[in-house]
């Protein structure tokens, strides 16, 4: 369906995933936070756009961006926050955090899904008070997939998904009061966002982990471009399958043991992706910014980093020019698809 534009529907390239300020993987001291925030500031044109959630961190993530913003004393007109609802913060009872454990570090609350109706304005105004003075223009129902996915029939998901379709209506009505701009989704797996798009208005929608050099399903591709088509903004997100890609040691948020055979295929393709990379000089990095941003339809990356000497260079990878013979050689290799026709 199409929507009508507003002052959110022509983002930057690079917007910036909050996940860091919500301590995912590592937690970080409040003065690196600050300068990652400055740094964002100091390397963009025009206003920033910030991506963040409620379970990013259980709402530290939104906490710290707020606090961050304050002390910069940045004006409400040179940022943009979008908000992905649906996470609600409570109080922690157990050692960890009982969502995506393992996952995010030294927080001290628990957060519970909250998809209705009542849950997602539940969510929006728990996520103002934590923004502060600050607020969302930008807002979506959060992981709809994970959430459909607890179904324990198909009667069961009959009632979850009218749960989602219920929270969108809280969310138009938002919209309706001027309470925010645009109305988008975010999701893991894209089926989940392509079910939802032909039930709701969409502005935006943000696909993770999803549209990636290593993964991008032709599929995907055909929906993303009926997005494109009807005018509706396509955020990449996880272009890095959660840092596995570069060499971290999560693939989507999952750890992967490399001893384990099931794995073998994702670490050759990584062994044989990096050593191309390295015959034509080429960051991996850069080869996945720019793959991402080049998908049809995709007008935004969202790309985190905890650390704030990336953040320069995370907004030049999003401009920088790659050789074709490198594109060449990945399918060459059979690390694409050779069909694919974006690069």
């Amino acid at each position: 369906m199409t929507s009508n534009p507003d002052t959110t529907s022509i983002l930057p390239p690079v917007i910036f995933g909050t996940s860091g300020l919500g301590n995912l993987f590592v937690a970080l001291d409040d003065a690196i936070k600050l300068e990652i925030v400055k740094e964002c500031f100091a390397h963009s044109n025009g206003p920033v756009v910030f991506d963040s959630a409620g379970k990013y961190g259980a709402g530290l993530a939104l906490e710290s961006l707020a606090k961050c913003l304050k002390q910069l004393n940045v004006p409400h007109s040179d940022v943009i926050i979008s908000n992905k609802l649906g996470w609600y913060r409570t109080e922690l009872t157990t050692p960890e955090p009982t969502f995506e454990i393992g996952v995010w570090k030294d927080i001290q609350h628990d957060a519970v899904q909250k998809i209705s109706y009542q849950g997602i304005l539940d969510c929006f105004y728990q996520g103002n008070e934590l923004l502060g003075q600050y607020a969302p223009q930008m807002v979506s129902v959060h992981d709809p997939d994970e959430y459909l996915a607890t179904a324990k029939s198909e009667e069961h998901r009959k009632e979850l998904y009218n749960d989602i379709l219920e929270a969108y209506k809280a969310l138009a009505l938002l919209k309706e009061q001027g309470k925010v701009e645009s109305v988008g989704v975010g999701a893991k797996n894209w089926k989940a966002i392509e079910e939802i798009a032909a039930d709701v208005k969409l502005d935006w929608v943000m696909i993770a982990n999803s549209m990636t050099i290593h993964d991008h399903p032709a599929d995907l591709l055909a929906f993303m471009e009926q997005l494109k088509a009807e005018g509706i903004q396509i955020i990449n997100s996880a272009v890095f399958n959660a840092g596995f890609l570069i060499g971290g040691d999560f693939y989507n948020y999952k750890l992967i043991d490399p001893l384990l055979p099931e794995n073998q295929h994702l670490f050759k393709w990584r062994e044989e992706f990096f050593n191309t990379c390295h015959d034509f000089g080429v960051k991996p990095a850069e080869a996945c910014v720019y793959f991402g941003l080049h998908a049809p339809g995709v007008s935004s990356i969202a790309l985190s980093t905890t650390n704030p000497k990336r953040v320069k260079e995370n907004i030049e990878m999003a401009y920088k020019e790659i050789p074709a013979a490198f594109w060449a050689a990945l399918k060459e290799k059979g690390l694409i698809e050779k069909e694919y026709s974006y690069l």
